[in-house]
C-alpha cells in the first residue's frame, strides 16, 4: 500500500498564512526561500531531528504560492511511492493525467522534479478531476 505522507495547499499572502497557522493551530512553519519556490513546510505535530512525525497517524504538510492556474487553488494530498515512473504509468493506464513539474528556470516538464533531500516529486490529476502528488522518498 501507498501511503497519504504529506498535504499541499496554495497560498496568496505567505506572512498571513504562516501567522494563521501557527496561531490557530500551533503548527512549526519553516520558510524555505526563493531557491525553493518560496515553498514553506509545517510540522504538525511532534517530529524528530529530521522532521518526521513522531507519532503514527499524523502528517507534515506544505504551503506554495498560488498562480493563474486554477489547480494551485485546491489542496492536494501527496502519496509515496517506491517507483515514480511506474506509478506515473499506472496514472496515465487508469485515466488519470500527468500535470507535471516545475523547472529550475519556472518552466513545465512531463518529468519528476528532484527536491533535493526528500525525493522525486510529480503532481497528477485523478479521474475525478483532483489533483495529487507522487512522491518517491530518497532511498526507495
Amino acid at each position: 500500500m501507498n501511503p497519504v505522507v504529506h498535504f499541499e495547499m496554495g497560498y496568496q499572502d505567505k506572512k498571513r498564512m504562516v501567522e494563521f497557522y501557527t496561531k490557530v493551530f500551533g503548527w512549526k512553519a519553516n520558510e524555505m526561500g526563493p531557491e525553493m519556490g518560496n515553498y514553506v513546510v509545517v510540522h504538525t505535530g511532534e517530529t524528530d531531528a529530521g522532521g518526521m512525525p513522531l507519532k503514527p497517524g499524523f502528517i507534515n504538510g506544505g504551503f506554495y504560492q498560488k498562480n493563474e492556474n486554477p489547480l494551485s487553488h485546491a489542496p492536494s494530498v501527496v502519496v509515496s511511492v517506491s517507483d515514480i515512473r511506474k506509478a506515473m504509468k499506472d496514472v496515465v493506464a487508469e485515466g488519470g493525467k500527468i500535470l507535471g513539474s516545475m523547472t529550475e528556470g519556472g518552466g513545465h516538464s512531463d518529468e519528476p522534479q528532484d527536491i533535493p533531500g526528500v525525493g522525486l516529486w510529480i503532481s497528477t490529476m485523478d479521474t475525478e478531476g483532483n489533483r495529487l502528488s507522487i512522491l518517491q522518498p530518497k532511498g526507495r
